[in-house]
């Protein structure tokens, strides 16, 4: 990447190489995007966040969910920081499992604009039942390779 290139993107980035703070709600986080370096190469990016947390929107209490999100870039990667920080954003956030998994599914798409989207939201037990919520969008590319989700269902101590 040529140095002019370089700073313009790091100049556009808010977040990458500062101190920034959990934003408070996910509408306060700003999902960065960079370029993709392989605009013509369908591949699959993974993130697996195994430790999400929010709130009950009835109790208040604590949710625990493990994601794993597959994309196929299109022109952008999303920038891992800008991530990072969106995912904390939900720590205090109120919302059903199955509201927060599309809220950040849906975000993806809308800054990214991937040719293909998967997520899958393993949430542990809430009043013991678990809840497993999947969703995906786009078509995926011609022999592009997509690996298994290999997460385990719940099974609580059996």
């Amino acid at each position: 990447m040529a140095a002019t290139k370089k700073t313009t993107l790091r100049k556009s980035l808010t977040q990458l190489g500062k101190a920034v703070a959990i934003p408070e709600t996910p509408d306060d986080a700003k999902l960065e995007a960079v370029p993709n370096p392989h605009p013509g190469t369908d591949y699959v990016v993974r993130f697996t966040a195994p430790e999400f947390t929010c709130l009950c929107p009835v109790t208040g209490q604590p949710d625990f969910a493990h994601f794993v999100i597959d994309y196929v870039p299109g022109k952008a990667l999303v920038e891992s920081k800008s991530f990072k920080l969106y995912l904390s954003s939900f720590r205090n956030n109120p919302a059903f499992h199955e509201d927060t998994t599309l809220v950040i599914a849906k975000k993806l798409i809308e800054v990214l604009k991937p040719k293909y989207l998967r997520i899958a939201g393993y949430w542990y037990p809430r009043g013991g039942i678990p809840i497993d919520v999947f969703w995906q969008t786009g078509t995926l590319p011609k022999n592009t390779f997509l690996p298994a989700l290999e997460v385990a269902p719940y099974r609580g101590r059996g």
